[in-house]
């Protein structure tokens, strides 16, 4: 039996591939429920090690692509929150592809083929298509529709940053700590960071917790790039957006 898989881009052909073999199955994954729910074992870990340290997070923060990195963290922590807890969830994402802070949340797609069910989720558009920029995995266009409903019910927020400021949150990082962070961990890096210079300038102690969810050291030749001063910034325009909302699955 072959497997079918594929990140989100290339979700269409897969799925076009499973359909057109009969010895092959196709399981959808990354950003759906079930992944989400599975990623948890994170939150929980963290959980357990916030309580041997005696503390709890005022915020908690994970990059943000589709979803599932994101839902891993801080999805425990959620469940805390409806029941009382004071605690902050921030998901940060590339301004380049800011599905939680322009996106809208309604019904599409899950690729560019609309081949998948339709998901209520935050969306930038199923035909979406996203600058080169160097963190690859948060380029979806969607996101999961628990993180989505989350966001819609105030219970979780989006934050966006370019990708030149999150390199340079990276080797700050690197330096601190001795260790190289993947371009999309270094979204939550650079959240970190700036809710952290917020606490000291206010002069407030806050415990920050945020997933280093990957190392950088298959992204070398990026951070050459950053430090030679040749990334760009891309910040997707709201014109593109309202042209993609045009073409959104007409619903009820």
């Amino acid at each position: 039996m072959r497997a079918a898989r594929a990140r989100w881009g290339s979700l269409s052909e897969a799925v076009e591939d499973a359909a057109t073999h009969e010895d092959t199955k196709y399981a959808l994954g990354s950003v759906l429920n079930h992944v989400c729910l599975h990623q948890t074992v994170i939150g929980l870990e963290a959980q357990a090690q916030m309580k041997l340290a005696g503390e709890y997070p005022d915020v908690v923060i994970g990059c943000h692509g589709g979803g599932s990195n994101f839902a891993g963290i801080a999805f425990p922590f959620a469940r805390d929150k409806m029941h009382g807890k004071q605690v902050r969830l921030v998901a940060a994402e590339p301004t380049s592809c800011p599905t939680l802070t322009r996106g809208v949340y309604t019904y599409d797609f899950g690729d560019t083929g609309k081949m998948t069910p339709l998901m209520k989720m935050h969306t930038l558009g199923h035909d979406f298509m996203p600058p080169g920029i160097h963190a690859g995995g948060l380029r979806y266009h969607g996101a999961s529709a628990l993180v989505s409903q989350l966001v819609a019910a105030g219970l979780a927020e989006g934050v966006a940053y370019a990708q030149r400021a999150c390199f340079e949150a990276a080797v700050l990082f690197a330096g601190a700590e001795g260790i190289l962070p993947a371009p999309e961990s270094s979204h939550a890096i650079k959240a970190a960071i700036e809710k952290a210079r917020r606490a000291d300038a206010e002069g407030r102690q806050r415990v920050i917790l945020f997933n280093l969810s990957g190392h950088g050291h298959f992204d070398l030749a990026a951070y050459d790039q950053y430090l030679a001063g040749q990334l760009e910034d891309f910040e997707y325009p709201r014109e593109a957006v309202e042209a993609s909302m045009a073409k959104l699955p007409k619903v009820g």
